[in-house]
Protein backbone atom coordinates (compact mmCIF):
# COMPACT_ATOMS: atom_id res chain seq x y z
CA UNK A 1 0.00 0.00 0.00
CA UNK A 2 1.21 3.50 -0.86
CA UNK A 3 0.35 6.61 1.15
CA UNK A 4 0.90 10.24 0.22
CA UNK A 5 2.58 12.49 2.79
CA UNK A 6 3.77 16.06 2.83
CA UNK A 7 7.41 15.93 1.71
CA UNK A 8 8.24 19.54 2.42
CA UNK A 9 6.75 23.00 2.68
CA UNK A 10 7.57 26.66 2.83
CA UNK A 11 5.19 28.22 5.34
CA UNK A 12 3.73 31.74 5.02
CA UNK A 13 6.00 32.99 2.24
CA UNK A 14 5.18 36.39 0.79
CA UNK A 15 4.63 36.57 -2.98
CA UNK A 16 7.15 39.07 -4.36
CA UNK A 17 6.02 39.13 -8.00
CA UNK A 18 3.31 37.89 -10.34
CA UNK A 19 3.95 37.78 -14.10
CA UNK A 20 0.90 36.81 -16.12
CA UNK A 21 2.82 36.73 -19.40
CA UNK A 22 5.52 34.28 -18.30
CA UNK A 23 5.26 30.66 -19.48
CA UNK A 24 4.10 29.40 -16.07
CA UNK A 25 5.37 28.07 -12.73
CA UNK A 26 6.53 29.39 -9.37
CA UNK A 27 9.98 30.97 -9.03
CA UNK A 28 11.48 30.23 -5.61
CA UNK A 29 14.72 31.49 -4.06
CA UNK A 30 17.28 28.68 -4.51
CA UNK A 31 18.05 28.68 -0.77
CA UNK A 32 14.39 27.98 0.04
CA UNK A 33 14.16 25.27 -2.64
CA UNK A 34 17.07 23.45 -1.01
CA UNK A 35 15.81 23.96 2.54
CA UNK A 36 12.37 22.55 1.67
CA UNK A 37 13.85 19.65 -0.30
CA UNK A 38 12.08 20.63 -3.52
CA UNK A 39 13.38 19.68 -6.96
CA UNK A 40 13.42 21.87 -10.05
CA UNK A 41 10.26 21.12 -12.07
CA UNK A 42 8.65 19.34 -9.10
CA UNK A 43 4.90 19.78 -8.77
CA UNK A 44 3.87 21.85 -5.77
CA UNK A 45 0.53 22.94 -4.40
CA UNK A 46 0.09 26.58 -3.48
CA UNK A 47 -2.35 27.65 -0.76
CA UNK A 48 -3.05 31.39 -0.76
CA UNK A 49 -3.64 32.38 2.86
CA UNK A 50 -5.11 35.76 1.89
CA UNK A 51 -7.68 34.60 -0.67
CA UNK A 52 -8.17 30.89 -0.01
CA UNK A 53 -7.15 30.02 -3.59
CA UNK A 54 -5.55 26.58 -3.98
CA UNK A 55 -3.68 25.54 -7.11
CA UNK A 56 -0.77 23.48 -8.45
CA UNK A 57 2.24 24.42 -10.55
CA UNK A 58 5.92 23.47 -10.80
CA UNK A 59 9.13 24.85 -9.27
CA UNK A 60 11.71 26.92 -11.13
CA UNK A 61 14.80 28.43 -9.58
CA UNK A 62 15.19 32.08 -8.62
CA UNK A 63 18.50 33.57 -7.51
CA UNK A 64 19.78 32.29 -4.17
CA UNK A 65 19.32 34.85 -1.42
CA UNK A 66 16.86 36.93 -3.45
CA UNK A 67 13.81 36.08 -1.35
CA UNK A 68 11.87 35.66 -4.60
CA UNK A 69 8.52 33.90 -4.58
CA UNK A 70 7.16 34.64 -8.05
CA UNK A 71 3.97 33.33 -9.58
CA UNK A 72 4.05 33.07 -13.34
CA UNK A 73 1.55 32.48 -16.12
CA UNK A 74 -1.98 31.47 -15.12
CA UNK A 75 -0.91 31.19 -11.45
CA UNK A 76 -0.37 34.98 -11.47
CA UNK A 77 -4.17 35.36 -11.55
CA UNK A 78 -4.50 33.49 -8.25
CA UNK A 79 -2.14 35.56 -6.08
CA UNK A 80 -0.61 38.99 -6.17
CA UNK A 81 2.54 40.53 -4.74
CA UNK A 82 2.17 40.77 -0.97
CA UNK A 83 -0.11 37.73 -0.56
CA UNK A 84 1.05 35.09 1.89
CA UNK A 85 1.19 31.53 0.60
CA UNK A 86 2.05 28.03 1.74
CA UNK A 87 4.00 25.99 -0.83
CA UNK A 88 3.79 22.21 -0.37
CA UNK A 89 5.24 19.16 -2.13
CA UNK A 90 3.95 15.64 -1.53
CA UNK A 91 5.51 12.22 -2.12
CA UNK A 92 4.34 8.61 -2.09
CA UNK A 93 5.68 6.18 0.49
CA UNK A 94 5.05 2.61 1.46
CA UNK A 95 3.69 2.16 4.98
CA UNK A 96 7.09 1.42 6.55
CA UNK A 97 8.79 4.44 4.94
CA UNK A 98 5.88 6.64 5.97
CA UNK A 99 6.33 5.75 9.64
CA UNK A 100 9.98 6.88 9.56
CA UNK A 101 9.74 9.88 7.25
CA UNK A 102 9.87 13.46 8.59
CA UNK A 103 8.98 16.32 6.23
CA UNK A 104 11.05 19.48 5.87
CA UNK A 105 9.19 22.54 7.14
CA UNK A 106 10.66 25.93 6.28
CA UNK A 107 9.28 28.90 8.16
CA UNK A 108 10.10 32.29 6.68
CA UNK A 109 9.90 35.92 7.78
CA UNK A 110 8.26 38.82 5.89
CA UNK A 111 11.29 38.95 3.54
CA UNK A 112 11.18 35.21 2.78
CA UNK A 113 14.27 34.51 4.85
CA UNK A 114 14.31 31.25 6.78
CA UNK A 115 13.79 31.65 10.52
CA UNK A 116 14.10 29.19 13.35
CA UNK A 117 10.72 28.10 14.68
CA UNK A 118 9.77 29.77 17.96
CA UNK A 119 6.67 28.63 19.79
CA UNK A 120 5.58 26.35 16.95
CA UNK A 121 3.34 23.35 17.38
CA UNK A 122 4.98 20.05 18.38
CA UNK A 123 4.23 18.60 14.92
CA UNK A 124 6.17 21.39 13.20
CA UNK A 125 8.99 21.23 15.74
CA UNK A 126 9.27 17.48 15.17
CA UNK A 127 9.41 18.00 11.41
CA UNK A 128 12.28 20.45 11.86
CA UNK A 129 14.33 17.95 13.88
Amino acid sequence: MQVTLMKGKIHRARVTEADLHYEGSISIDRNLIEAAGFLINERVDIYNIDTGARFSTYVIEAQAGSGTIGLNGAAARLAMAGDKVIIVAYAGFDAEEARRFRPRVVIVDENNRRVEPAGVSPAVALAEA
